[in-house]
């Protein structure tokens, strides 16, 4: 028959407490011990019941609006952490024939926040006062027609960018892209716009910016150049 071991441990207790062994006439406890992460083998002449009293309790739960981690105690001060990756570039000559791209990743966490907005701020490419054409509505790549855009996916025309990876899972990541940003093979560009952001605490969201350069016949010849900032402000 099976042994059960009932235990009442006292909350606040301290350090390790050990017992004596306790036996009756068919059962005997060698060793009793409560601390954390006790695993004590507990065996008679026919039985063996393994004790495991007070192991930390590790994982994650969320729901829409919360999350919670379990496990040792954590650092009680907020966290936001930016890292910028820098991506494949395939700018070179522009012609009016195919379009340029070139892509940036930014990864973003945050802890003890209600959350973050990340915004991509500066000046669309410009040579000797010209400043090539931008869309404050998301459209499509033409090539011959003087364009500049972003947007935070992958693309088939031009093949171009990757959709955001959660890290480690969507269990436990949140962050999320704006409409204006989110459609394939649709670009714009506002200085300043929210491209990205999360409702909550998050762990590691990576957003892969791409950006797009066309331009047209009446395009003036130069070294075109710009730039740009990822700006990630937290929410309380």
């Amino acid at each position: 028959m099976p042994v059960l071991l009932a235990v009442l441990v006292p909350v606040g207790i301290g350090g390790t407490a050990l017992a004596v062994t306790s036996s009756s006439s068919h059962y005997q406890v060698t060793e009793t011990q409560f601390t954390s992460g006790t695993a004590v083998q507990s065996c008679s002449g026919s039985y063996c019941a393994k004790v495991s009293i007070g192991d930390a309790a590790v994982g994650n739960a969320s729901n829409t609006d919360n999350t919670a981690k379990f496990g040792s105690i954590t650092n009680s001060d907020p966290l936001l952490e930016v890292i910028v990756v820098v991506g494949q570039s395939n700018l070179g000559t522009l012609t009016t024939e195919t379009t340029a791209t070139k892509t940036t990743m930014v990864k973003v966490r945050n802890y003890l926040s209600g959350g973050y907005v990340l915004q991509i701020i500066g000046d669309p490419p410009k040579f000797n006062g010209h400043t090539l054409s931008t869309s404050n509505m998301p459209v499509q790549s033409v090539p011959g027609t003087e364009q500049f855009g972003v947007n935070a996916v992958a693309n088939t025309n031009p093949t171009v960018g990757a959709d955001l990876v959660q890290v480690p899972d969507d269990k436990t990541s949140f962050g999320s892209v704006y409409d204006n940003y989110k459609s394939p093979n649709l670009f714009m560009f506002t200085s300043g716009d929210n491209v990205a952001h999360s409702t909550t605490s998050s762990g590691e969201t990576d957003y892969t910016i791409s950006m797009i350069v066309n331009i047209s016949n009446g395009t003036p010849a130069g070294h075109y150049s710009g730039d740009f900032s990822a700006v990630v402000i937290p929410v309380y």
